[in-house]
Parts: C-alpha cells; structure tokens; sequence
C-alpha cells in the first residue's frame, strides 16, 4: 500500500474525523446504505471509511476529499465542520508528506445529522 493508495487516504481522513470532539460518527454515501439495506442479513458492518470519499483531481495533480459527518447536539456545527476540516487536512499533508509525496488536499466536508445526546445517569 502506498502514501497514495486510496484505502490509506480513507483510513487516515476517518481517524483524523473521528478525533474531532462533537463527531458521533461518519455516514456512508447512499449507494453504500442502500446496499447495505438490501443484504440478506442486517449486521452494520460499514467502516468508518465508507462516510470518506477520496477522489483524485481531474488533472492527476492532486486528492479531493469530501467527508460526511454526524455530529453530536450541543455544539455548534459549524465549528465542528471546521475542526473536521482542518483536521482531515493537516493528517492527509501529514501523511502523504511522511511517504514523499507533496500534493495539494482539498476537503470538503459536510454535516449529514446531528444525533441526540441522552446522558442514562
């Protein structure tokens, strides 16, 4: 697997997600879920990696991103989108910096639900 291998981007862009204080977790694409949804038996197997997607820029000069999130109640949005944002960012330059390979990175993110928070105590 290389600093550039698609399955690695995802896997580091979901873990720099995940990090993100107010993130409940990270939303398949519909085609993902409707699979899903059709499968003869109903265990969520989905990878955190499923709510990423990485595609390469049009002119092979470099990643767009897009991450799909489910934030916490509480906090507002739209400073977590941006702690995502930066976050996913900083740790897809980071990695692809550790394996030699200087390409710009361009995230998109975009909030899918906010999930209810109800503390059992």
């Amino acid at each position: 697997m290389t600093a550039t291998d698609t399955t690695a981007l995802l896997g580091v862009a979901a873990e720099a997600a995940l990090a993100v204080p107010g993130v409940a977790g990270l939303q398949p694409r519909l085609a993902r879920r409707l699979a899903a949804a059709a499968a003869p038996t109903r265990v969520d197997t989905t990878p955190p990696e499923a709510g990423i997607r990485a595609d390469r820029a049009p002119d092979g000069s470099g990643w767009h991103i897009e991450v799909r999130c489910v934030l916490t109640e509480g906090r507002r949005a739209l400073d977590i989108a941006r702690n995502v944002h930066d976050r996913v960012t900083a740790a897809l330059i980071t990695h692809l910096a550790t394996h030699g390979v200087a390409e710009p990175v361009t995230v998109a993110v975009t909030v899918t639900g906010i999930a209810a928070w109800h503390d059992a105590a």
